[in-house]
């Protein structure tokens, strides 16, 4: 498979994922929200940096069994 298309699709996956929570409670996905906008911008970066690290660390794992 072409490495744009893998791409596209990933996109499209991350797309989907984020459409879950509020699709399957409205409720809970504000509640998340407007904890996530009370964080301090420091916290808020460290916390996308933890995320892309687990998300880098999961793509390697996959990719290297």
């Amino acid at each position: 498979m072409p490495v744009l298309q893998e791409l596209w699709i990933a996109l499209c996956l991350v797309v989907i994922i984020e459409g879950l929570l509020p699709f399957a409670s409205p409720a809970a996905y504000k509640r998340t929200v407007l904890g996530i906008s009370t964080l301090p911008n420091r916290q808020l970066r460290m916390l996308g940096l933890v995320l892309m690290l687990i998300g880098t660390g999961a793509i390697w794992l996959i990719r290297s069994s």
